[in-house]
């Protein structure tokens, strides 16, 4: 289990190294889909704001609180971690504790995203995304509302939806018969990341939800 206290906050060497990162690396907005982990092992789906070698900013559906230690698993880059240094409006923003070579590795990635991002390349996927023939689907809601849905595209891992049912981050919610975690919300509709990935073996554009 992760700890953490105001106490190891003030000795926590991340502070002050994220000042200096602030100085000599300039944060990246990049929004990358990843999972953390809290000091009492619950787990939630999280969405970067920006990131630099020394910190990171997340959107969160629930705050670790301050000086606690957070887990982070973040598509493209994997495991990092550090302490809460402050909460946003939506999330919070952490102070990494990255070893020297994590973090040179972690300059270079960066670069490449920001790069990447200038040039207009598509994003990475974990699961090739496709579009379905079948679109149509139900979305239901933990309290049992359900309402019609358009699902704009899918792999095995996840679906994104077009909708008019309201949903926020971190929320369990059913397409069709298969259940999942919201992970990113967008105006119209909301992408999910299935409970269980879908049987690789039978993927396809006709798969049904």
């Amino acid at each position: 289990m992760i700890r953490g206290n105001a106490a190891s906050l003030l000795g926590f060497p991340g502070l002050e190294r994220l000042k200096q990162e602030r100085r000599k690396h300039q944060r990246v907005k990049v929004s990358l889909m990843g999972r953390y982990m809290l000091s009492d092992r619950r787990e939630f789906p999280c969405q970067t704001l920006d990131m630099s070698p020394g910190g990171l900013a997340i959107i969160a559906p629930v705050k670790a609180p301050l000086a606690d230690r957070v887990i982070v698993y973040l598509d493209q880059i994997g495991r990092v971690e550090g302490i809460v240094a402050r909460h946003i409006e939506n999330g919070f923003a952490i102070a990494l504790n990255v070893p020297l070579l994590k973090r040179e590795k972690l300059a270079e990635q960066l670069t490449w995203l920001a790069n990447r991002h200038a040039l207009g390349m598509p994003e990475d996927r974990r699961h090739e995304r496709i579009t379905p023939r079948l679109t149509r689907s139900t979305v239901t809601l933990p309290n049992g509302s359900s309402a019609p849905g358009k699902l704009v595209d899918i792999s095995i891992s996840g679906a994104s939806i077009k909708t008019d049912l309201k949903v926020t981050m971190g929320m369990r919610v059913t397409i069709g018969a298969t259940p999942g975690v919201v992970v990113r919300v967008y105006d119209g509709g909301f992408a999910i990341e299935f409970i269980r990935a879908l049987p690789a073996e039978t993927f396809s554009d006709t798969v049904k939800l």
